[in-house]
């Protein structure tokens, strides 16, 4: 069986990292490239409910120095923070998103139509709590990825979920009624090895269900 060997190591060496070197930055045209090999991720019906916000100025991040609880090195040492946020009404770039597929020869017009009109009444006039969930579901696939494709570049992360959610939006001025926070990514060059953590094995998280056997660990 043939593996990728460089996705393997990238998985294997993947850890959170605390503290980053300063002095190294990430240009906008390489965090493009990371962020559009991360949205290789798979969503619901291809709608790509995933937006980012990078934070990379230093003024930026004082605003958000009292707003991130216990991670302020990672906030102030990182290259960049990113804001992984859901769109709440994503399913209104569906037009967009199919003719795109349509073009690529991937779709025929009459799927396309077929999905529109799918997407139409099954999201787009869903009540806001279901387009969230929804939202934020592939919002977290993507955080994965972008995390993933930073250590294939030789960068490190660190996924942070302890921060204040609604006073950040305010001070980034992102809509909180259309746009639903998942996790901050810090992402830069770690200043020294991290941690390694061990993983619960297999047998004990996981079964092959025969119908007469129920999940395990409990």
């Amino acid at each position: 069986m043939n593996k990728d060997i460089k996705l393997i190591d990238a998985i294997n060496n993947r850890h959170s990292v605390k503290e980053f070197d300063p002095n190294v930055k990430i240009s906008k045209e390489e965090m493009e490239e990371m962020l559009s090999l991360a949205t290789r991720a798979p969503s619901s019906i291809n709608l790509q409910p995933w937006r980012f916000v990078i934070v990379e100025a230093e003024e930026q991040k004082q605003q958000l120095d009292k707003l991130v609880r216990f991670n302020q090195t990672q906030l102030h040492t990182s290259s960049a923070m990113i804001l992984v946020l859901g769109d709440n009404n994503h399913a209104d770039k569906v037009e967009e998103i199919f003719s795109q597929n349509v073009a690529a020869g991937s779709m025929t017009e009459d799927i396309k139509n077929y999905y529109i009109q799918a997407v139409t009444e099954q999201i787009i006039k869903a009540p806001v709590e279901v387009r969230r969930q929804l939202a934020i579901s592939d919002a977290n696939l993507v955080a994965m990825q972008i995390m993933l494709v930073a250590k294939a570049y030789g960068y490190d992360t660190n996924p942070i979920g302890g921060y204040e959610r609604k006073e950040v939006m305010d001070v980034l001025n992102i809509d909180s009624e259309r746009y639903t926070p998942a996790m901050f990514i810090a992402i830069g060059k770690s200043v020294k090895e991290a941690h390694g953590s061990e993983r619960l094995p297999i047998k004990a998280i996981a079964s092959w269900n025969t119908g007469t056997n129920g999940v395990v660990g409990e």
